[in-house]
């Protein structure tokens, strides 16, 4: 009884709404446009985000706090000769893979050599500034002799270009560790790719060579230079490229990343264009009919309008509050499109099932009453949802940003369709009243002046007048319209249809069936090269990368964070034991080594083993580096002791993925936890992967329980409780089948995907509760006849808004971006999920399935009773016929 008084109270004030809006129609039409213009001008203010790793590596995690730790205890400016694959921070560098066409080996004499002609073109660029040109000289990374850090395989290089010169043939390159003549023994895992490999580890061939260029960015100056030589060191790389055809050279920089993943936003602006006339072409028509008093073309362009009125100004207001745009914020409009199109079509055919002798006002107010509430519902729906995404306990900053532009662009989007497009349908409801022409808005004339005009003037002005409409066929006056003649005469009869059910059953088992399939095999995708433009360095360069270089894992520093014994052979031993496995690039497995060549015991006193260590850095040169990964305490008393040090592993392995390296990561955490020595490891890439999938999930799964404690509470507000069960199951059945579906078409959980699901929720829930509605609340009347029913009253709604949907998405395949590749595929799939749901599962599934629809039989008394009267007319030819009236 409380929800009935709930709902007939509420459709009275959205009645009394539609009647006030009505009766003002301009202020409500003028006011969102100036709104609109006025926040609309603050994109003078318009910024680009252009940290990716605040857009998209966990706002709160681990992996930062370690990261913390070891810049305080090893700063950049002490690891000159430990920097591996950014072991720290990514900073500024140039990185370039040199490969060849056919496959050839990049150590011979001829590639040598043009390896090594490139490393000197590339030391030799200048980046000009006021007074002085700046090479890499002047902003590489220092060693302790001033000269700049390059790479160790450009020594290796060398030393073989000078072995060759000299005819040694003892020379030797071993991988994945070799040594120099100095000495010194240098990893090149990752500087030497596709390597075949003799006896003892000997290098034979190799497919390509990596070469890494550091550069200081320590000052506002210093990162302006360092980022204009990147910008200068792609041109020189692609210039080398040009004159040397023969290979296949792929260049990198700490700015390609940024580049590429805001490159997405300029290769879609053609596109989106033409989304946006297809989308205009598509609403005009589903809102055109024959009749051209009761079309109302104007009205699909206006809804388009207010969609955009209401983005406009959620962009202004992310503007003056200092939010910053990204390529994520593509997926905007088209949450908007879905809720919009909707809302207006769904009013529209409100319209239609007023009485046309009403006054607009009247029919205006009818409008609201009927659609108004279930709009304000699903909208309710997509604040709380995207919501709770806005919220902080969303840990992906790129999806929170996004809900929290949804949020706003949504709320104001249902302002301005009970606004403006409201006032919208109020003029069009005067010109309709006034028999005038819906684009023209001229006067049409009688039927018997147009038959005086030619035939293409009749067929512009073909009308219906009241005159001509019997009493009996006034609600019949819509159905001239295509869609909705479609619905009423061919395909609700189709869908019920007993012979039809079964194979609607078969096919949506067979849903099922696939969706389970694909939802087995979900994996949660924190590639980054997944948000970014294709045929982009970063595309190119990471292909390249898997293929050459996945023998071995990121190099991953392990760091000692206590003072230990090392001194003691058992300690040794247990720290030796945690990285059992690995390749250890390590003072500290080597310098034992040494050790016991010198026959010098390793198990010596604390004062003995670190005044030998510290003597060793000075008197073996191979060691001197080493010096850097361990910091030295002394003491009051002249003790120096060892406060902390480091070692670098990296992991054989013969795929470098993402779910490989994670668990890796947990691993050696859990290892941390549990082991005797204090110790954390760290690489740049964990920013990004530690607690990715929780973080990941986190908005769906906060999302999907906030939709399901809003559906419970506004049981109380619809008129069946019942309605909500089925828009659950509805929504569980869309998703599930949407998370199968996308995991079949190579679409991996990330942040796009995840997004895109939390709009599924909504939009299933947008299209199926009008219908699921009208159904549950239907009396005295068949199943199958109230399937018809809802279908005859919101199907034409939701197949206007999916045509235009529809139409509006396919631009957005053809963008060269992985972003809009994902956003596309789940958009889709959510749209013909749901759509299937509406036009096929749910009419059929409700002819046999709860609630019963058993029709009241009256008792036969004589108070109610059949009274028939029969009237026999004679013809001429005595043919009898017997015309009979009914009376109940």
């Amino acid at each position: 009884m409380l929800r009935q008084v709930l709902h007939r109270g509420l459709r009275t004030c959205f009645s009394r709404l539609g009647h006030f809006i009505a009766s003002h129609p301009v202020f409500f039409a003028s006011a969102p446009v100036l709104i609109s213009i006025l926040l609309g001008a603050s994109f003078s203010r318009y910024q680009v985000e252009e940290s990716v790793e605040h857009l998209l590596a966990p706002q709160h995690s681990l992996a930062k706090i370690e990261r913390n730790l070891v810049n305080s205890l090893f700063p950049v400016n002490r690891s000159k000769h430990r920097l591996y694959s950014d072991l720290q921070t990514p900073g500024r560098y140039g990185r370039v893979i040199v490969t060849s066409y056919q496959k050839a080996n990049m150590l011979d004499q001829h590639h040598t050599d043009l390896i090594l002609k490139l490393h000197t073109a590339v030391t030799k660029i200048q980046v000009p500034r006021p007074g002085f040109n700046y090479t890499f000289a002047h902003i590489c990374v220092l060693n302790n002799d001033k000269t700049c850090i390059v790479d160790d395989i450009v020594h290796v290089l060398e030393e073989l270009k000078n072995a060759r010169a000299t005819n040694r043939t003892n020379f030797a390159i071993t991988y994945p560790i070799t040594h120099l003549k100095d000495g010194r023994a240098v990893y090149n895992g990752h500087q030497l790719g596709g390597v075949t490999v003799h006896s003892k580890d000997r290098v034979k061939s190799a497919e390509a060579i990596q070469l890494t260029y550091y550069l200081q960015s320590i000052n506002s100056l210093n990162d302006m230079v360092a980022e204009r030589w990147e910008s200068s060191f792609c041109d020189t790389v692609k210039l080398f490229q040009k004159s040397n055809s023969k290979v296949k050279i792929y260049p990198y920089t700490s700015s390609s990343l940024r580049e590429d993943f805001q490159k997405t936003s300029r290769v879609s602006e053609r596109y989106l264009v033409t989304s946006l006339i297809l989308v205009v072409t598509m609403a005009i028509l589903c809102c055109s009919m024959q009749d051209c008093v009761r079309s109302k073309p104007w009205l699909g362009l206006l809804g388009l309008v207010t969609i955009s009125l209401a983005t406009l100004t959620a962009a202004g207001i992310i503007n003056l509050t200092g939010g910053k745009y990204n390529s994520t914020f593509l997926g905007v409009p088209f949450v908007m499109l879905g809720h919009g199109l909707y809302g207006t079509f769904e009013m529209l055919s409100s319209w239609r099932k007023t009485r046309e002798d009403q006054h607009v006002k009247e029919r205006t107010a009818e409008v609201y009453a009927d659609s108004m509430l279930s709009f304000s519902l699903t909208t309710a729906m997509y604040l709380v949802t995207f919501g709770i995404g806005a919220s902080p306990f969303t840990n992906i900053e790129a999806a929170r940003i996004f809900c929290c532009n949804s949020c706003i662009a949504i709320l104001f989007n249902y302002l301005y369709v009970l606004s403006f497009y409201g006032s919208s349908l109020v003029f069009t409801g005067y010109i309709e009243n006034n028999y005038q022409h819906s684009i023209f808005c001229r006067k049409v004339p009688k039927p018997e002046v147009l038959q005086e005009k030619p035939a293409w003037y009749r067929f512009l002005l073909t009308a219906r007048f009241s005159e001509e409409t019997a009493e009996g066929e006034e609600a019949n006056t819509y159905e001239s319209h295509l869609l909705v003649c479609f619905l009423k005469r061919y395909y609700c009869d189709w869908i019920t249809n007993t012979y039809v059910k079964p194979f609607v059953v078969l096919f949506y088992l067979i849903y099922i069936s696939f969706a389970l399939m694909g939802y087995l095999q979900v994996s949660e995708g924190s590639d980054l090269s997944n948000i970014v433009a294709t045929a982009t360095q970063t595309i190119e360069y990471t292909t390249a990368h898997q293929k050459y270089f996945n023998n071995y894992s990121p190099v991953i520093g392990f760091y000692i964070y206590e003072s230990i014994e090392y001194w003691n052979s058992s300690v040794q031993e247990d720290v030796l034991e945690y990285t059992k496995g690995f390749v250890r690039i390590s003072w500290f497995e080597s310098y034992l080594n040494y050790l016991r060549k010198l026959n010098v015991s390793t198990d010596l006193p604390k004062k003995n083993f670190t005044d030998m260590l510290r003597n060793s850095f000075l008197k073996a040169p191979q060691f001197s580096h080493f010096q850097e990964d361990i910091i030295f305490s002394k003491k009051y008393n002249d003790e120096v002791d060892v406060v902390a040090s480091r070692m670098f592993l990296v992991a054989k392995t013969m795929e470098t993925n993402r779910e490989e390296l994670y668990d890796l990561l947990e691993t050696l955490r859990r290892l941390s936890v549990t082991s005797k020595v204090k110790f954390i490891v760290f690489n740049p890439s964990f920013v990004y992967m530690d607690r990715y999938a929780s973080s990941l999930g986190a908005p769906l799964h906060n999302s999907c329980i906030s939709a399901l404690f809003l559906l419970f509470f506004s049981a109380f507000l619809v008129a069946d409780s019942l309605i909500n069960v089925w828009i659950t199951l509805t929504v569980v059945s869309v998703e599930f089948g949407v998370i199968g579906f996308m995991t079949l078409w190579k679409v991996e959980l990330d942040c796009i995907s995840v997004l895109c699901l939390i709009y599924g929720i909504n939009y299933t829930i947008d299209n199926c509760a009008p219908l699921l509605s009208t159904f549950v609340l239907g009396k005295d009347f068949t199943r199958t006849k109230w399937v018809k029913n809802a279908l005859e009253v919101h199907g034409v709604a939701i197949l206007q808004s999916y045509l235009c949907y529809i139409v509006g998405l396919f631009p957005l395949a053809a963008v060269p971006s992985n972003l809009t590749c994902t956003l596309f595929r789940c958009l889709f799939l959510i749209a013909f999920v749901t759509f299937f749901h509406c036009f096929a599962i749910l009419p059929v599934i409700l002819t046999f399935l709860p609630p019963s629809k058993k029709k009241r039989k009256e008792k036969k008394n004589p108070e109610n009773r059949e009274e028939i009267e029969c009237v026999e007319m004679v013809d001429i030819d005595s043919t009898r016929v017997v015309d009979q009236i009914t009376t109940v």
